[in-house]
């Protein structure tokens, strides 16, 4: 029987050191949060503002983690959860050498959302939910006679973490009055290049004419195409 695959918990140090934080217990369900802000244009006499988009906001994952020790025993010498739990707690801890707590990832297979999104998003596919974590709420609900917890559920709320030079890459951001490079796919157009690039499929010709092509149509993939700016 295959060995099911169990989500983790990774934080990353100061010192570039990993350490794997493996769950007790897959959780039964998370949830992600993504949203956009968008500002509203008052134009008078229109039937509605116009929206302009301002920028992203960061993601929010929310997950509860159960912990329970009393297969090792209840009585005497059990063993506390606070050797599981206290593991994750330390993710919200303030790290002295970086002076905040570590970056983290929450991993668990290969299909976490967002791992197939379709090439009109960029680069901006994920394999895992890159984090600091924002809050994280212990509830114990078993102890032993001695009071030592033997039960527990973390709920934890993980905010997404990118630095820009990470969003930059991943976003790979298109100006219609910067010169790029483009290697064409099998399928594509030179009409296409310039609505991706130009936001403006009509505005191919200036393409055509800084790669000396005669037939637009005849172009194979592999081709390496300069885009020139416009304004």
């Amino acid at each position: 029987m295959e060995q099911l695959q169990k989500a983790n918990m990774v934080a990353t140090y100061h010192d570039g050191s990993i350490e794997f934080f493996e769950v007790q217990f897959n959780p039964t369900e998370f949830s992600l949060d993504k949203g956009v802000q968008i500002a509203e244009i008052a134009i008078p006499g229109l039937d509605s503002p116009l929206l302009q988009f301002v920028r992203g906001q960061n993601e929010k994952m929310t997950v509860d983690l159960f912990f329970d020790t009393t297969e090792s025993g209840m009585g005497p010498g059990a063993t506390s959860v606070t050797t599981l739990t206290d593991r994750v707690y330390e993710l919200v801890k303030i790290e002295p050498a970086r002076h905040a707590p570590p970056i983290c990832s929450f991993l668990w297979n290969s299909k976490f959302p967002g791992a197939d999104l379709s090439p009109q998003a960029g680069n901006q596919r994920r394999m895992e939910f890159q984090c600091v974590v924002e809050s994280i709420k212990q509830k114990f609900t078993l102890f032993s006679p001695e009071g030592v917890p033997l039960r527990a559920t973390l709920s934890l709320t993980l905010r997404e973490y990118k630095t820009l030079d990470e969003q930059l890459r991943q976003l790979n951001l298109s100006s219609p009055d910067r010169s790029h490079s483009h290697v064409m796919q099998q399928g594509e157009t030179i009409s296409a290049l310039a609505g991706r690039y130009y936001r403006k499929p009509e505005e191919w010709r200036p393409i055509a004419e800084a790669n000396n092509i005669e037939d637009p149509r005849r172009l194979t993939s592999g081709t390496f195409l300069i885009i020139p700016p416009i304004d």
